[in-house]
């Protein structure tokens, strides 16, 4: 082989090679790697309308759960509240069919008219689906694998919260770990931070909390990464850093959090991120500078303090989506505004980036994309059809799109 052929040879090679790993890309859990949304997709459409998507198909009941993927398959959770069902089902990636799909016989509960009975996202490892489905008297989780076999499953006690149960599952170290928090008006009700084995359901730690008024939604994510070591976020305790091996406190800043936590935590480089809020809206968003001993570095209230969604960071940049429309550019380290607009809509999703562009539904179910810049610019609106409080989730170069009742796809070869 000429030498300007083999030059010409190894960069196609390692071209495939990268597209391929980028095309690769799990989507294992609520807002992807590690929680903070970020997607190695090269590119994905900005502008779409019906008939461009590459399918969507209609779930089975609703639900304001989020897509998780794996190899050829998409996860999504829905549920009919009148008749007490839950489904998960798994669909082909490429043309959206359905694979399989299980049933299961739920309890019936109350919730928030804004909530569902299918809000909690599972998790996926090369296994098996964890899935999470807490109710009001009782709770399971559920390990399937991915031909749908139930592996194993447990009980634990129901959820009492004040706008019913939602919470998500992950998998960290060989353990789903999920938060299994409680109200204060039922002293029964035991509230904990739980980690199971993922191949036996076997507990492997459980960890007493308080309980409140305000018991907390949010997912917790490893920082440092690779660690090991879990950030979790909570009005009664603060932020929390534990030991994914073996459930220990490492450290804990307490009563940073006003109000209730939705959201979960963000990474940004050695500043760890929370917001709380109530009634609508955010109250305060918290900052704290990771080390040996984390202590809070700025505290910001107002227009960047989201309560639902979860912000996102990005080389030096932290985009805050307000429940009430704001939507806000800041110096992650400092917390300087750099800009604050209303691109339109009001959100519950959270927004994922994608080559240099943020996606994040409102709740009208319109997909807003906006520049991920220091400088405020709005690409483009994509409505969807149908109200969403789901994050998109991206993987193998598509991005899916959860409505109340629908799944759809953009993207992807020839998209």
């Amino acid at each position: 082989m000429r030498f300007m052929d083999a030059v010409c040879f190894t960069v196609v090679v390692f071209f495939v090679c990268v597209v391929s790993a980028a095309d690769a890309q799990e989507w294992t859990r609520f807002r992807g790697p590690n929680g903070q949304g970020v997607s190695n997709a090269a590119s994905m459409p900005v502008r779409w309308t019906e008939g461009d998507y590459a399918w969507k198909i209609k779930l089975p009941g609703g639900g304001h759960s989020s897509p998780i993927i794996w190899g050829n398959k998409v996860f999504v959770t829905s549920a009919d509240q009148k008749t007490s069902k839950g489904y998960l089902t798994a669909i082909n990636v490429a043309d959206g069919t359905i694979i399989w799909q299980k049933e299961f016989e739920l309890s019936s509960y109350r919730v928030n008219r804004l909530n569902s009975y299918a809000t909690g996202t599972p998790s996926v490892d090369a296994d098996c689906v964890y899935l999470l489905w807490p109710m009001e008297e009782s709770s399971f989780l559920v390990a399937l694998d991915h031909g749908g076999d139930v592996v194993w499953k447990r009980d634990f006690a129901g959820v009492k919260t004040a706008h019913g149960p939602g919470n998500s599952t992950m998998v960290v170290a060989g353990s789903v770990v999920f938060v299994h928090e409680q109200r204060d008006t039922d002293g029964a009700a035991r509230g904990q931070w739980i980690a199971v084995d993922r191949k036996t359901g076997k507990t492997r730690w459980a960890i007493d909390r308080k309980n409140t008024t305000n018991a907390s939604y949010m997912t917790p994510c490893v920082y440092p990464e690779g660690s090991g070591r879990l950030v979790f976020n909570s009005f009664a305790h603060g932020m929390t850093g534990v030991d994914s091996a073996d459930g220990t406190i490492v450290w804990e800043v307490e009563s940073v959090f006003e109000k209730r936590v939705v959201s979960s935590p963000v990474i940004a480089g050695d500043i760890l991120l929370g917001s709380s809020g109530q009634g609508g809206g955010g109250k305060a968003l918290v900052a704290i500078k990771a080390g040996d001993t984390p202590k809070v570095a700025y505290k910001l209230e107002g227009a960047p303090a989201a309560y639902v969604p979860t912000s996102l960071y990005k080389d030096g940049l932290l985009f805050t989506y307000h429940d009430g429309g704001d939507v806000c550019c800041l110096r992650a380290a400092t917390g300087d505004i750099l800009w604050s607009k209303k691109p339109g809509g009001k959100f519950y999703g959270s927004p994922v980036w994608v080559a240099g562009r943020l996606y994040c539904i409102n709740r009208q179910g319109q997909v807003v994309v906006l520049r991920a810049s220091a400088e405020y610019e709005l690409l483009a609106i994509n409505d969807l059809g149908e109200m969403s409080h789901a994050t998109p989730a991206v993987a193998g170069g598509r991005m899916f799109l959860r409505t109340f009742s629908h799944l759809a796809c953009v993207g992807g070869k020839g998209k």
